[in-house]
């Protein structure tokens, strides 16, 4: 296995074998002494059917109706009609113990009506009643988590679906805390909701119904000034606590937001936290997040503390008043003690449910809470759509056209301003110029990662912007500066654009870029695993498992944004090597800083201040004298290194 055997991370001026733990890595294997019980343990896992799941760029009519609650759990009536059923009969049975005691009271405690018989029959029944009050609320848990898991597992396969439609400015301008934070923390509020805050604002609710007639038919008189005097306070309090909890949750939710947004920055940089000593001041600022968190904890704690004793002492107050009601009414022989003593069984389970929803009130909001921002995530809508009559685009030759482009990250802030441009079938044109000119912005738009403010961007002579985004996509490959590697295999990572790629395509690809050499090296070949963001590779070891990829996904049209700019001379060398391979016979765009990968384009466009100053090649440019001429000559002048940043 080769979960936490060595891996490679030179090999490219990288420095030799080194194993995980050297790498500062966890183990992430299955230790030896275990492999047999986890066998085992698989062993007796159920068989699951495949999952049989399609995606289109464009939502459902289901998914683009408006998140509730009701939606949610409206999918499973069965479950939903269920736990309904199963809180109605707790509701019924819970309440019957007041009334047997009554009875009891009446026919077999008081001078004249003493019968031990009724008595132990009363005890009987509410035995069986007590049992039988077990044995539902078991199933309507039972029912009610299958019922939160099914949602649950709805909702967050929507919401990673929608994470996956949404465009590269949406991901640019959120935080990857804030999503974590809608994926984990509100979803599970969402999951508590519906496993037991629903079902207990329903048993509570129908209880204090079930109560209030049975109040009424017990003593009216008795019954009404409950109504009158208790419910009112109640009421009042129950208002002022809705509004001022929803502000508290909602601060809330933000905040938590922010917590997990800090962690997830902190723990991606932590190199560079460790490189500049930051950690002193991040703990400072992680401090002043979390305090931000706690204060909002605060206010909804101080809330809570008021509303709930408060109605405790409105209940104790009110029980003293109808108490000496009551002792007047039986002392009037106008109410039996059993009748009396029923009245205020029954008046301290009125109560009760109302502390019991203030507990749940809290998980209520926090769900609330949740569904508001999960609603604001889902209806976020792509910057960057398909269009609902987009066609399929067919096998192209990859001639590339812009016409009179504009384009802005923001509206008011253009970075490019009427770009026209012609790539031919098959021609491999490198951008060079300075940082922030808009080179990388021209491939961005070229892949429709973005669509520009004015002009089109054509493919063949077709408006990419009239076909479907894979099938556009499937024929566009992209190879970034910083090459992204999963958790997994090599063979995983490198069919990561083309799943059904078989060993011998892979093996092929492996050959083409220079991969041979790793490959072999390695225990397990291309079956050995990669860690997380390939932290173990070398970055000329991922740039040409990334070009690998590429060539595996066999593109027409390749874009490369700065593949060598952040590699040493040896690796570089290699990598260039890589391209003069997978670059024949295709359409490539080159963003390019180093002069050495400009030169083995067919042509070289010259981007400065968000437009194509000059276009050629690099023997036309030279002899133009003109930006890349100066710029040849500065890299000629500082020994062939980059000069053009």
């Amino acid at each position: 296995m080769a979960w936490g055997g060595g891996f490679v991370g030179g090999g490219f001026g990288g420095g030799g074998h080194r194993s995980a733990t050297d790498n500062g890595l966890p183990f992430g294997g299955i230790p030896s002494e275990l492999m047999d019980e986890a066998t085992k343990l698989l062993a007796t896992e159920p068989v699951h059917e495949p999952a049989n799941l399609t995606f289109t760029q464009r939502p459902s009519a289901g998914e683009r109706q408006q998140l509730s609650l009701a939606r949610l759990v409206g999918r499973y009536p069965r479950y939903l009609y269920g736990g309904s059923l199963l809180v109605i009969a707790i509701s019924l049975v819970l309440q019957a113990g007041p009334k047997l005691t009554e009875y009891a009271i009446n026919n077999g405690m008081v001078p004249g009506h003493h019968s031990l018989t009724v008595v132990v029959v009363c005890g009987a029944i509410y035995l069986v009643l007590a049992l039988a009050s077990a044995f539902l609320q078991r199933a309507q848990v039972d029912v009610t988590g299958r019922l939160a898991s099914r949602v649950m597992h709805d909702l967050r396969i929507r919401v990673f679906t929608h994470l996956q439609r949404l465009s590269l400015g949406f991901f640019t301008e959120e935080k990857a805390g804030v999503l974590m934070s809608r994926m984990t923390s509100d979803i599970e509020n969402l999951q508590q909701l519906v496993q037991d805050g629903i079902s207990q604002f329903a048993v509570q609710g129908l209880t204090m119904v079930v109560i209030t007639v049975i109040l009424f038919a017990t003593n009216v008189a008795l019954a009404t000034w409950t109504v009158l005097l208790v419910v009112p306070l109640l009421f009042v309090f129950s208002i002022w606590f809705h509004q001022a909890s929803e502000r508290g949750y909602l601060r809330t939710r933000d905040r938590i937001a922010n917590v997990l947004a800090d962690l997830s920055e902190s723990l991606y940089g932590i190199r560079v936290v460790t490189a500049n000593n930051r950690q002193r001041r991040n703990i400072r600022n992680h401090r002043h997040v979390v305090g931000a968190y706690r204060d909002a904890n605060l206010y909804t704690g101080r809330v809570s503390s008021i509303y709930g004793p408060s109605t405790v002492m409105i209940g104790i107050l009110g029980q003293g008043l109808l108490l000496a009601i009551g002792g007047r009414l039986v002392l009037e022989h106008q109410l039996t003690i059993g009748a009396l003593i029923a009245f205020f069984l029954y008046l301290n389970r009125f109560f009760s449910p109302i502390q019991l929803l203030v507990q749940q009130y809290n998980a209520l909001q926090q769900g609330r809470s949740s569904i508001t921002r999960l609603r604001g995530l889902l209806e976020t809508a792509p910057s960057v759509d398909e269009d609902e009559h987009a066609t399929t685009l067919g096998p192209v030759e990859g001639r590339i056209t812009f016409e009179h482009v504009s384009f802005g990250y923001d509206p008011d802030r253009p970075v490019l301003t009427d770009v026209n441009l012609e790539i031919a079938a098959g021609e491999s044109i490198a951008f060079v110029g300075p940082t922030g000119a808009g080179k990388s912005t021209i491939a961005k738009l070229a892949n429709r990662f973005y669509d520009p403010t004015s002009g089109r961007v054509l493919i063949d002579g077709v408006d990419v912007r009239t076909v479907t985004l894979h099938s556009l996509r499937s024929q566009v490959g992209v190879v970034p500066q910083e090459p992204f590697l999963f958790a997994g295999s090599i063979r995983t990572n490198l069919a990561f654009g083309r799943p059904d790629a078989t060993d011998a395509q892979i093996e092929r690809a492996i050959d083409v870029v220079g991969l041979r050499e790793l490959v072999d090296r390695l225990p397990d070949g291309i079956d050995a695993e990669v860690h997380e963001r390939g932290q173990t590779l070398s970055a000329g070891e991922r740039q040409l498992l990334a070009l690998a990829r590429a060539f595996l996904a066999a593109p027409r049209i390749l874009i490369l944004d700065e593949a060598t700019s952040s590699l040493d001379l040896q690796s570089e060398t290699i990598v260039e090597r890589a391209l003069d391979r997978i670059l024949e016979g295709r359409s490539a765009i080159l963003i390019a800083h180093r002069l050495t990968t400009a030169q083995r384009a067919d042509r070289i466009v010259v981007v400065d201040h968000g437009g194509i100053v000059e276009s050629g090649t690099p023997s036309e440019l030279l002899a133009a004298g003109g930006a890349y001429a100066t710029m040849y000559a500065s890299w000629l002048a500082s020994g062939g290194r980059d000069a053009s940043r």
